[in-house]
């Protein structure tokens, strides 16, 4: 399966600890057409480069892969302590 075009899902819904990222804002380093301008590049954090366009994640549409996605942040977040 390869990224569908106008998407980055990934690059907005869950945390990017390694950048700052926080869930549900876009990665900085998204570009004005949602492409990574780190894409390629040593400097592209390895969760990134590790992740694979999978039909679960991605689903049919952009909205799918992002609430699949949120749903994941949701459930992998630490438990916050009073």
């Amino acid at each position: 399966m390869t990224c569908r075009s106008d998407c980055a899902a990934c690059c907005i819904a869950p945390s990017i600890t390694s950048l700052g990222k926080p869930a549900g804002k876009a990665c900085l380093h998204l570009d004005e057409d949602l492409c990574c301008r780190l894409f390629g590049l040593p400097e592209r954090p390895a969760c990134c480069a590790g992740l694979r366009p999978a039909e679960d994640m991605c689903g049919t549409s952009r909205d799918a892969a992002i609430a699949w996605l949120e749903a994941l942040e949701t459930a992998t977040a630490p438990a916050i302590r009073p």
